[in-house]
């Protein structure tokens, strides 16, 4: 069964280079962001995230709040594999499936097929499996002739159709999300909120980090 357990997770970023840092500057840091720490090196570092420890089975629907700089995006990056903890542990079993960062990742010299086919595997589908749910990818995309065109030809709402497409159209055990998203035009959007919706409604696990209130009512 999907799961996600995490005891005493510490994740840190270090900075490099010469700081110069005031009482207030440090205090800054700590009302915005992560604590400013040391490593075991002497370096300074960013501490986004601080001892977390949590389990989350299927049936969960867990939000994270917080303000800017709490670490809900770092959570969500770790739980993804983006980031490894320094300290504890992070157990993270069954398929991810990640709307985190749409645009990471496209290939702006391929066409559009290609595109689906690379972001296929990248989420960890065989090249078969993904060739199986093209056709559907691409209906839903509307994007018509323009998937046999470079990326780069795109305008920035034809590339998030396009991943979002990809991403939704791939089954997960865990959804992370980072914000509800808005896809396209109003016609289009309401067909993707229509999609999104469903897909949360079939996934066993979902993680996701807002400031809206107002999701609780689509989770």
């Amino acid at each position: 069964m999907a799961h996600i357990h995490a005891r005493d997770v510490v994740i840190e970023f270090p900075i490099f280079g010469k700081i110069h840092r005031s009482l207030k500057s440090r205090m800054l840091h700590v009302a915005t962001g992560g604590r400013l720490a040391t490593d075991t090196s002497h370096r300074v570092v960013v501490r986004a995230l601080d001892g977390v420890s949590f389990d989350i089975r299927e049936g969960d629907r867990v939000g994270l709040i917080g303000h800017n700089g709490a670490g809900k995006t770092t959570l969500l990056r770790a739980l993804s594999g983006v980031y490894e903890p320094v300290q504890g542990t992070l157990d993270v079993s069954g398929r991810v499936g990640s709307l985190l960062d749409l645009n990471l990742g496209i290939d702006f010299d391929a066409t559009g097929l290609e595109n689906i086919m690379l972001r296929g595997v990248l989420a960890g589908l065989l090249p078969a499996q993904i060739r199986a749910k093209t056709k559907e990818i691409a209906d839903f995309t509307e994007l018509g002739e323009y998937l046999d065109m470079p990326v780069r030809a795109y305008s920035s709402g034809m590339q998030l159709r396009l991943v979002f497409a990809v991403a939704t159209n791939i089954d997960a055990d865990i959804l992370l999300m980072d914000e509800w998203l808005s896809v396209g035009d109003a016609e289009f959007s309401k067909k993707a909120t229509q999609r999104l919706e469903s897909l949360v409604k079939k996934t066993p696990i979902l993680v996701l980090a807002s400031h809206s209130q107002e999701l609780k009512h689509k989770v």
